[in-house]
C-alpha cells in the first residue's frame, strides 16, 4: 500500500465493515483485510466519522467538485461505464457521533454534509454508510489531494441550510440529529413521571422511544448510536430535572418557614416533610451501602448540595 490515501482510509476502517460486491444480494460483514476486496465498503467507522461521501449519478460526476469551485477532494471513485462517481473528502478532526460526542458538533457536521451535496448536485437519498471501494479494479480511482479539511473550511464553501430536508433527515448525519431532536422534546416531559426513581429505569425507557423512532429511518442507525444520543439525553434530563426539582421543593421550604406553624401545620406541609425525611432516610442508606454522593444525588433527584449538607447534619 504504497498510496497515502489508501493506507489511511484502510487504517480507519472499521475491524469488521459492511461490504458487497453486489448491493442487490444485501450487505455482508467481513475482516478488512477481506472487505477491501470488495465492490463497496463502509468508509466510517460506527461512531466516528473521518470522511464524507456524496454519490453523483451524472457522466460528468467526478469533476463535480470543480465546477462548483469546492476545494480537491481526497479521491473518487468513478464507474467506467456510465461516469458516475462517489467524491470522498476527509475531515481534518473526526467527528465522534458516541456519548462522548458533541450533539452541537453532530448538529454543524449534518448542514455542513448537506450544503455540500446540494452543491454538487449529489444524490440526497444516498444514506452515506456505504461506498465505492478505492481498492476495488471496478472502479476508475483518482487520487486528489492528500489534504484534509476541517468543518469550519467546508462551511466557507457552500450555503448552510437552515433546516434539513425530509429526506436528509432520515440518511447520514440527519438521522443522529432528528433522533436528538424528536426524542429530547418527549422526554422533558417524560422525566416527570421518573422524579424519585432510579436512573437506569429512566434510561431505559429512553432507549427504547429512540429504538421507536429509529426504525422509521430508510436507513436505520447501528444501536452503538442509538444508545449514545439516548445516554445523552437521559443524562441531561435526569440532572437538570432534579436540580431544578430541588430548586422548587427549597423554594417552597423556604416559603414555608416565613410563612411560620400555619403553613407547616398544614397537610400539604406535613405531605412534604413525609416526602423530604424519606428521601434522607434512603440517602443515608445509599450511602452507608458505599454510594457517592454524585450517584445518590442522580438516585433520588436532589441536588448534590441537598445531599452534602444531609450527611453533615447526621454526623
Amino acid at each position: 500500500m504504497n498510496n497515502a490515501q489508501l493506507s489511511d482510509f484502510f487504517e480507519n476502517l472499521a475491524h469488521k465493515p459492511y461490504c458487497a460486491d453486489e448491493l442487490l444480494y444485501g450487505l455482508q460483514i467481513r475482516p478488512k483485510k477481506t472487505a477491501i476486496n470488495m465492490q463497496y465498503i463502509q468508509g466510517n467507522q460506527p461512531c466516528m466519522l473521518h470522511y464524507f461521501f456524496f454519490d453523483i449519478d451524472r457522466s460528468d460526476a467526478v469533476m463535480a467538485w470543480h465546477d462548483e469551485n469546492l476545494p480537491m477532494p481526497y479521491w473518487t471513485a468513478q464507474t467506467q461505464k456510465n461516469g458516475h462517481a462517489h467524491i470522498c473528502y476527509k475531515l481534518e478532526i473526526p467527528l465522534c457521533t458516541s456519548e462522548f460526542g458533541s450533539q452541537k458538533a453532530i448538529a454543524y457536521a449534518s448542514k455542513v454534509q448537506a450544503g455540500l451535496a446540494n452543491k454538487l448536485g449529489a444524490d440526497v437519498g444516498y444514506s452515506h454508510l456505504i461506498t465505492k471501494n478505492p481498492f476495488h479494479k471496478d472502479w476508475r480511482v483518482t487520487f486528489w489531494s492528500e489534504q484534509a479539511y476541517t468543518l469550519d473550511y467546508l462551511a466557507d464553501f457552500v450555503e448552510l441550510p437552515k433546516k434539513l430536508s425530509k429526506k436528509q433527515e432520515v440518511l447520514g448525519l440527519g438521522r443522529n440529529c432528528a433522533m436528538f431532536d424528536i426524542v429530547r422534546k418527549w422526554a422533558y416531559k417524560a422525566i416527570r413521571a421518573h422524579r424519585g426513581g432510579i436512573y437506569t429505569s429512566w434510561l431505559d425507557e429512553v432507549v427504547k422511544h429512540c429504538l421507536s423512532v429509529n426504525e422509521a429511518f430508510l436507513e436505520p442507525l447501528p444501536y452503538s448510536e442509538v444508545k449514545a444520543t439516548a445516554k445523552s439525553i437521559a443524562t441531561y434530563c435526569w440532572k437538570k430535572d432534579a436540580y431544578c426539582y430541588q430548586e422548587f421543593i427549597d423554594r417552597q421550604s423556604r416559603k414555608g418557614a416565613i410563612g411560620g406553624k400555619r403553613s407547616c401545620s398544614s397537610n400539604g406541609g406535613k405531605a412534604r416533610s413525609k416526602k423530604y425525611e424519606e428521601l434522607r432516610r434512603k440517602c443515608f442508606e445509599l450511602k452507608n451501602k458505599g454510594m457517592k454522593n454524585t450517584e445518590i444525588s442522580i438516585s433520588l433527584s436532589v441536588s448534590r448540595a441537598t445531599i452534602i449538607n444531609w450527611l453533615k447534619l447526621e454526623d
